[in-house]
């Protein structure tokens, strides 16, 4: 239950990240700036060809191999159920989420939309909604390794036992 909650808000972020790429392509063009939230955000269209601060840029096959690999990862880690605390699951879904929406871009334009510029820290690069679910889903999944998963998911082994599996 608590995977399929998670899965459908996921989804639903998936959805909204190409919504509003795709709105900030049709209705702002590329380089022009626009108000969101006054003193804070503003609406700018970008084309980055690399991750972050634009490292790796042109490099696309290689971002879509190394986004792709954690994204197959964090999905094994969820089918396997090796996280199962609902704070783990959220970043879980998070972080595919995010992955999956700028691989569609990548794969779909060569290319991921940004759109988010702080206006209070203009060297901070211009993101978009995948890039704020990749973030929120590390942070959180950062709170679950550090505070939870030794409580409840971690699996114990009995005493003496070794670290590979018997044969």
């Amino acid at each position: 239950m608590l995977y399929g909650i998670f899965a459908v808000l996921g989804a639903a972020l998936l959805v909204l990240d190409q919504w509003v790429k795709n709105w900030i392509t049709v209705h702002l063009p590329l380089g022009e700036t626009m108000p969101f939230l006054p003193g804070l955000v503003e609406l700018r269209t970008v084309h980055n060809y690399g991750a972050a601060w634009s490292s790796f840029s042109g490099q696309r096959w290689l971002l879509l191999i190394v986004t792709g690999g954690i994204v197959l990862a964090v999905a094994w880690v969820l089918v396997r159920r090796i996280v199962r605390h609902p704070v783990g699951v959220a970043a879980c879904f998070l972080i595919l989420s995010g992955g999956i929406g700028n691989i569609i871009d990548r794969l779909r334009l060569g290319y991921v939309v940004d759109m988010f510029q702080l206006e209070f820290w203009q060297s901070y690069p211009v993101f978009n909604v995948a890039d704020i679910c990749i973030v929120s889903g590390c942070l959180l999944g950062a709170v679950y390794y550090l505070w939870l998963y030794e409580k409840y998911d971690k699996k114990e082994r009995e005493h003496g036992e070794k670290n590979t599996p018997s044969t």
